[in-house]
């Protein structure tokens, strides 16, 4: 029989006693519950509720339209982080997959998010009639479409990349597929994904203007919102009212990075590739509320230890095929087989696009876009040269320093975040007054709001480099030039190529508004891809729309084909931490 002292029966007790931590933790939990309710409700209400309280350009009614956009924003943040683990871990772990998966990602990040938006809305809006939630998907599934691939390249980037020591550990340990992906491949990837959702998040607020407008038929549906409200303000040329969006857009970022993206930077940091402890490692007051607050640990044990024993379950991620089975399809007829079956797919979307746009247009028609595309595609190699001269040194500076990216995280998702569109009035007002050409000047429009891919996955990466190369490198007294290029530069590679085909492909895709900006009667055009598919969008020319979309979507595919992919295999033959 075990006999229990009173003083440690005591010392028990005293363990799960509330303190001022609990407080505060369950505060902020109640209130964040709240909120969620209240914006939930809002989203079931008949589309009616939207026509009888209009969108007002009242400051009163920020802090409402704040909490309806963060909802939509972190909706469609769930759904981006669902989507990079399936797609990625797919793209990754099958040749034949990543042959189909990787092409599309590519179209998807150049098709435009009012693209994706024109396709969808009726469906989302046909599976609740009549309501507000309708709307409200099509507006997520927009915001989605401008934050998953980042993040899903990132984490196909990770996966690529795994050490192989640790791949022959896991192999060593016989981890199931389960068990590897948890155990293995989530925590390695976390530096970068972590950074690009953070990129994703700030990315997002560039679309919210256009996904809180939705149209239907000739009718424009405008759920209230930040995005609305910019829209409405610049239309009215109130800068004032544009002015209270961006301060209020700020309190946002700087809310959501303290409460949820600083504690992610600080536990995400104990799985970085080191051999030796960080000496200044980033830290969070929330994550240090949860680990002080008591009963909210009692509270929670549960849900903790679920989410701690599931990684370890020996799952299987498919069910063990019969050995002929999977002898036929590892066969080189299987995989001669799906390169036809890949080849036909391709020839066919090829010819019904060809058959649509052959019923208006001509070869003069496709020679002259071609052209234009040649054009954009100047613009944005040159800039993503300025941006990856900038950045990556600036990137690599602030990654190195723990204490320094903790300030300065901030305010990158804030100038991420900080809606580029805005600029464009005073840009026209300054080319107009001077008289510049809009051909050149235009063009940096184009790389505000797609620079910061660059920015967050090189601090990302310098975040991760090992410490111990780190002092290797001092001990051997490498310095300059040569520490650049033979220390730091190899060791972020894969996270700037990532940065990098997301920035690039983010250009191609601003260009559409940036190469065509106005400011009341003042109306500037760009030669360029971007500006021919605004012109043929606002003209309702599908064929012209298909045909741009089309040509960008080849230009991306190519680029990334010919640059960005021999560089992801170099970066994982000859960089990759082993």
């Amino acid at each position: 029989m075990t006999m229990h002292h009173p003083a440690m029966a005591a010392g028990q007790r005293h363990r799960f006693a509330p303190n001022l931590w609990d407080a505060f933790a369950f505060g902020l939990i109640f209130g964040s519950l709240t909120l969620l309710l209240h914006g939930g409700q809002e989203t079931m209400a008949p589309l009616e509720a939207l026509n009888a309280t209009p969108l007002s350009l009242d400051v009163s009614m920020l802090p409402e339209y704040a909490l309806r956009t963060t909802l939509r924003m972190f909706a469609a943040i769930i759904a981006s982080l669902i989507f990079t683990f399936i797609y990625g871990a797919l793209a990754a772990k099958s040749r034949r997959a990543e042959m189909v998966l990787i092409p599309l990602l590519d179209i998807l990040q150049s098709v435009p998010v009012l693209g994706f938006l024109s396709f969808t809305v009726a469906g989302f809006m046909a599976l609740f009639p009549g309501k507000v939630m309708g709307v409200e998907l099509a507006a997520i599934f927009a915001i989605f479409t401008s934050q998953a691939w980042n993040m899903t390249f990132s984490f196909y980037q990770s996966l690529k990349t795994v050490p192989r020591d640790l791949d022959e550990a896991s192999q060593s340990f016989r981890l199931t597929g389960w068990q590897r992906f948890w155990r293995l491949e989530v925590p390695f990837s976390m530096p970068g994904l972590v950074w690009n959702t953070m990129m994703s998040m700030s990315g997002g607020w560039f679309f919210v203007v256009a996904s809180e407008a939705i149209s239907v038929g000739n009718n424009t549906i405008t759920l209230p919102g930040i995005g609305s409200y910019v829209s409405l303000a610049i239309q009215q040329q109130n800068l004032p009212a544009v002015g209270y969006a961006v301060l209020v857009m700020l309190g946002l970022i700087l809310l959501y990075d303290q409460l949820l993206f600083r504690p992610l930077v600080a536990w995400g940091d104990k799985f970085r590739m080191d051999q030796t402890a960080s000496g200044d490692a980033p830290r969070s007051w929330v994550l240090d509320m949860a680990r002080r607050a008591r009963l909210l640990q009692l509270v929670f044990a549960p849900v903790a230890k679920l989410l701690s024993v599931l990684p370890k379950q020996r799952m299987a991620l498919r069910m063990p095929a019969p050995r002929t089975l999977v002898s036929a399809w590892d066969s080189v007829w299987a995989e001669r087989l799906w390169l036809i079956a890949v080849a036909l797919g391709t020839a066919y979307a090829i010819w019904l696009i060809v058959s649509f746009i052959a019923t208006e247009l001509g070869m003069t028609e496709v020679i002259t876009t071609v052209e234009l595309g040649l054009l954009t595609m100047l613009r944005v190699v040159v800039l993503m040269v300025i941006a990856t001269v900038i950045w990556v040194p600036v990137g690599v500076w602030i990654g190195l320093r723990p204490a320094v990216a903790e300030r300065v995280q901030p305010l990158a998702q804030f100038l991420a975040a900080f809606p580029a569109n805005i600029i464009f009035p005073f840009a026209v007002v300054v080319i107009v007054k001077l008289g510049l050409n809009a051909d050149v000047w235009l063009s940096p429009l184009m790389v505000l709001g797609t620079q910061w891919y660059i920015l967050f996955n090189v601090i990302a990466g310098a975040s991760a480099f090992p410490s111990d190369l780190r002092e290797a490198a001092s001990t051997f007294r490498i310095g300059g030039w040569n520490w650049w290029f033979k220390v730091i530069i190899p060791g972020i590679f894969p996270y700037y190529v990532t940065g990098a085909i997301t920035a690039s492909g983010g250009s191609w895709n601003a260009s559409i508004v940036a190469e065509v900006a106005s400011w009341g009667e003042n109306k500037l055009t760009a030669h360029g891809l971007g500006a021919y598919i605004a012109q043929a969008t606002e003209a309702g020319d599908y064929p012209r729309i298909v045909l741009g979309i089309a040509v960008m979507s080849l230009f991306v595919i190519l680029f990334n084909r010919l640059v960005w992919r021999p560089l992801y295999a170099f970066s994982n033959r000859r960089l990759r931490i082993a």
